[in-house]
């Protein structure tokens, strides 16, 4: 199996969690001729699944002149994506027709794409496969432990995670937390802020360093501050699910900065009570489903000091009203448990695409599926 992302973020978290299962972790090629030919000569593929709707004109074209099945896997088109694929609506919907099975998130995904000109026998729905995420690994639970005893994190103690961040949502999350310590009880709350991209680290660091806080990074080395350290950096890349055991509340960033939003299942499956932004389109079927189940709270569209005290008055009201947050995490871990199958209903759906000749481990594709990589 190989396994190709498009971005540098994507290199390093497939290199950290897949490492003994792909056969090789590559870079997608560029979408010009020479490179897809190039690719497609040496990987020699039985069968493509794009994740999502990683959608390549000329790759796509190309394993279509060489009889290579593709298929779109966990797909969706979010409004804004589908009214700016809609001005090229007869372009796409060539490309589009080129693909062997476009299995979609949900009803609206599956709509959506219809409307774009794509044949409607070859468009079915699964569900999320990201509702299907496993249990943390062994890997995992030990980087859990470690990590629980080096900072002094449980859940004895108020643990705010704000996870995958983006500007300004650091300093948002920063001068909320400074807030909060103002009217805090004992114990004390602890902060671990996880930047989405690695590249943002010394941004990041700069900032706590002005802020007045006690900080440790994960990082650094090892010393008898960091067990009561105001805040941890987690300053590595694929261990922020290792954290979530430990948090009580996790903001999933992306959504205050208008990034489209992040997974809010990761959290939610080890029973931590979520919260987001406004601003999640990239996710908005799992929101909506979360929303419906009353398993997240969702912050108001607002900026600047507006967004920094709403996030500080929701943490203050959930770290004093126990039964609120525990009802929250509860049912937020209850909403993941009903929405999963997704995986097995993919698999049932690619089944006439797998030649076992050329694909000789089903556990190959089981794999490959709950991948949110271009594969």
């Amino acid at each position: 199996m190989f396994v190709s992302t498009t971005t540098a973020t994507g290199q390093r978290i497939a290199r950290a969690s897949l490492q003994g299962l792909a056969s090789q972790i590559i870079y997608c090629p560029l979408d010009f001729r020479f490179a897809v030919k190039r690719a497609l000569n040496r990987v020699r593929p039985a069968l493509v699944l794009l994740m999502e709707t990683e959608v390549w004109p000329h790759f796509l074209r190309a394993c279509h002149k060489r009889r290579i099945p593709v298929a779109i896997v966990n797909g969706r088109i979010s409004p804004t994506s589908f009214q700016r694929y809609r001005v090229v609506r007869s372009f796409f919907s060539l490309v589009l027709n080129q693909l062997s099975l476009a299995v979609m998130q949900t009803g609206e995904d599956a709509e959506r794409i219809r409307n774009l000109g794509i044949k409607a026998e070859i468009v079915r729905v699964s569900g999320n496969l990201k509702f299907d995420a496993k249990s943390l690994s062994s890997h995992e639970q030990s980087l859990t432990a470690e990590i629980a005893n080096r900072f002094h994190l449980n859940r004895q103690q108020p643990v705010l995670v704000a996870a995958s961040t983006h500007a300004p949502e650091e300093r948002v999350t920063i001068d909320a937390f400074r807030a909060l310590l103002l009217h805090a009880a004992s114990p004390k709350p602890r902060l671990v802020i996880a930047p989405r991209h690695p590249e943002r680290f010394e941004e990041v660091a700069e900032l706590l360093d002005k802020s007045g806080l006690s900080w440790s990074r994960r990082t650094g080395a090892a010393s008898q501050s960091d067990g009561a350290c105001d805040v941890v950096l987690l300053d590595t890349v694929g261990e922020l699910r290792s954290i979530y055991p430990l948090a009580g509340v996790v903001f999933v960033g992306g959504s205050i900065a208008k990034k489209g939003g992040h997974n809010l299942i990761e959290p939610a499956a080890e029973a931590c009570c979520v919260i987001t932004g406004a601003h999640t389109d990239n996710f908005a079927g799992i929101v909506d489903a979360f929303a419906q189940a009353g398993a997240v709270v969702q912050l108001p569209p607002l900026e600047g000091a507006a967004i920094t005290e709403a996030l500080s008055h929701c943490w203050r009201e959930l770290l004093t009203d126990d039964g609120q947050r525990s009802a929250l995490a509860a049912r937020a871990c209850a909403t993941v448990e009903a929405h999963r199958g997704a995986t097995a209903r993919t698999l049932e759906l690619i089944e006439p695409l797998i030649n076992a000749n050329s694909i000789s481990a089903e556990t190959q594709v089981r794999q490959s599926c709950g991948l949110s990589l271009t594969v």
